[in-house]
């Protein structure tokens, strides 16, 4: 008899554990499921700041809403280095500066979405929203014939609205992870220092500069030749994030499902 208990005893102690293991790997999946949904719907809840890649390879970026009387200059620096940038315009520099936009199409360089008067966009509705992005998609498709495909907010101002409305109208939201400050007017060399030496300074780096700020254009050759010194080369925006299965860390930097 006693025997027999044991036996039992150790029927339920087994019994006990396997539905332990099988709650557990059920529990464990839904948490994958949980956090492979989060992942999707950062999507529209981020802008891409950084690209995570193995290649020594930045992402130079301005943002044109003003003059365009540097632009010539910037853009002769840019093939000096065989470095292709993207320019993020708004539409009513574009109406303005037409010329400037074929110029920009022309050296090889990528046209993006600025809005089309640099409004502050968390500010107003999404029906407003559209009408800017669309009305500079509008104004430089009429110059160029080409469809943009990356916007980035005026003043980097953000909220999940914007970029939501941005990825409904088929834009990719883009910000940046090293702001040269070159709006600030510090100078040559505070341009040249805040770049190279910055902390997020690294592969999959996105640079914000500026045409039309006082001392870009005379930094610009500088900066180039210290970033390639250190190993980097250069890529536009739309060749360098990833266009599908992608996720976000919390800092804004995207990753590739594929080599997870």
């Amino acid at each position: 008899m006693h025997n027999f208990s044991n036996i039992n005893y150790m029927k339920y102690i087994t019994l006990f554990l396997l539905l332990s293991v099988i709650l557990y790997a059920i529990e464990t999946n839904s948490s994958n499921e949980e956090t492979i949904a989060t992942s999707a719907s950062s999507i529209d809840e981020l802008p891409i700041y950084s690209v995570d890649t193995e290649k020594p390879l930045l992402a130079l970026t301005f943002d044109s809403a003003w003059g365009d009387e540097d632009l010539k200059e910037i853009l002769s620096i840019l093939e000096k280095h065989n470095a292709p940038a993207t320019f993020f315009v708004t539409g009513e520099w574009a109406r303005k500066y037409p010329d400037a936009i074929r110029m920009i199409a022309e050296n090889g360089h990528e046209l993006a979405n600025h809005g089309n008067s640099h409004k502050h966009m968390p500010q107003i509705s999404k029906e407003e929203m559209k009408t800017e992005i669309q009305g500079c998609h509008n104004a430089v498709k009429e110059i160029t014939g080409t469809d943009m495909t990356l916007f980035r907010a005026p003043y980097s101002d953000w909220n999940s609205s914007v970029i939501s409305v941005a990825h409904s109208l088929g834009y990719f939201s883009i910000n940046h992870s090293v702001d040269s400050l070159d709006w600030k007017d510090y100078g040559i060399d505070s341009i040249v220092q805040t770049v190279c030496e910055h902390k997020n300074l690294e592969n999959g780096s996105i640079i914000l500069l500026h045409n039309g700020a006082t001392y870009t254009k005379d930094a610009l050759d500088i900066m180039l030749t210290q970033l390639e010194k250190d190993g980097y080369s250069f890529a536009k925006v739309s060749d360098l994030i990833y266009t599908s299965n992608y996720y976000f860390d919390h800092t804004g930097k995207q990753f590739s499902n594929k080599m997870k």
